[in-house]
């Protein structure tokens, strides 16, 4: 069988924990930002893992990392 492709646009977003999961970054932080509060503003500048019901259809994008 030959080896799996990993698919790098989406390599390039993500990260592997220790334990397996996925982090990724959340949305809507890139602009139209002064219409936001400080208080979302800070909630979506950190990370959020991948929910499990989708990391397991997610892995299969990065099947070596």
């Amino acid at each position: 069988m030959p080896k799996l492709k990993t698919h790098r646009g989406f390599a390039k977003r993500i990260k592997v924990t220790g334990k397996g999961k996925l982090k990724r970054a959340k949305a809507f932080h890139s602009h139209l930002l002064t219409g936001k509060t400080p208080k979302m503003k800070r909630r979506l500048s950190r990370p959020d893992t991948v929910h499990p019901s989708d990391a397991k259809r997610v892995k299969t994008l990065i099947p070596y990392l």
